[in-house]
């Protein structure tokens, strides 16, 4: 390829080369467009729905699937599929707002765990493990009790839960990175600790943490169906996934679409995310580069 490129002059896009392989990858598609229909549902699910969600009408209850309620009504009347809908907006939001927090938090104390070393890397570890070593529902549920109800808490919930796995993650691609040549020569050249550390080692470590992040975008959604569940997470009357869930299994025998279409939108959200981490993961390491 280096020759090619020398020969003829055009210059070597790396990223162009890395997006074509990721679309020749089945996961990637696959996961992709499970996420895309996600986002897409979760941007314009307000103009997609065709009833208002929190409408009710105690004529139509437990009405089961129709081309009127294409995935029936509830125990109020209120149309499922209109629901659905607006509650992908709800995990979508939490999940990413989440994720993006823990990230920030998590990759910066990794960035400075891995690349310092010393005492600084076990006292932060050291706290990393101790948070991780509690299940991430209970620690949800616990700071979800400190802190109260709502969906504002359980993003911040959430966060903390994930922080330590991206500071993990983030750790050991930092230190596979921090004494290759070209950090070297950046020290060398008398640049500072911080430049160094995100200028340099962290643009290289970046391929972990972008697998870790869409993997922690679908347990983040499994998350917050689990708070809004129990009652924690988002309130009544606002639809949300694990809300659903929650009201639907007490009627399961006799209106089981009230809870077999929020378990199946959570189940694709989960798996679309899922593929795309996988699919990632093998598109970024260079053994699978080589083989393509």
């Amino acid at each position: 390829m280096a020759t090619q490129t020398a020969r003829t002059g055009a210059p070597s896009r790396p990223g162009l080369d890395l997006l074509r392989k990721a679309l020749r990858h089945r996961l990637v598609v696959a996961g992709g467009s499970i996420v895309l229909l996600l986002g897409v549902l979760a941007l314009f699910g307000r103009a997609l729905a065709p009833h208002d969600p929190l409408m009710m009408d105690f004529t139509t209850r437990f009405a089961p699937p129709s081309w009127t309620h294409p995935f029936g009504t509830d125990d109020f009347g209120r149309d499922l599929f209109s629901r659905v809908l607006y509650g992908a907006r709800v995990s979508v939001q939490v999940a990413f707002i989440a994720v993006s927090l823990s990230g920030v938090v998590g990759v910066t104390l990794g960035v400075l765990a891995g690349y310092l070393g010393g005492w600084i890397d076990e006292v932060i570890m050291r706290v990393m493990d101790v948070i991780f070593a509690f299940p991430a529902v209970l620690l949800a549920i616990t700071v979800m009790a400190i802190l109260g109800r709502g969906v504002e808490n359980a993003m911040i919930a959430i966060a903390i839960v994930y922080a330590p796995i991206f500071a993990r993650v983030t750790r050991g691609a930092v230190i596979s990175v921090r004494d290759r040549e070209f950090v070297t020569a950046a020290r060398a050249l008398g640049q500072g600790h911080s430049r160094v550390m995100f200028k340099h080692v962290l643009p290289n470590a970046l391929g972990p943490i972008i697998v870790q992040t869409s993997l922690s975008l679908a347990f983040a959604i499994l998350a917050e169906a689990a708070l809004s569940f129990f009652g924690l997470g988002t309130q009544p009357p606002d639809p949300s996934w694990g809300r659903m869930l929650s009201e639907g299994r007490g009627f399961l025998g006799q209106a089981p679409w009230m809870g077999i279409f929020p378990g199946v939108a959570i189940m694709l959200s989960v798996l679309g995310f899922n593929l795309l981490g996988d699919g990632l993961r093998d598109v970024l390491d260079p053994r699978w580069r080589r083989r393509t």
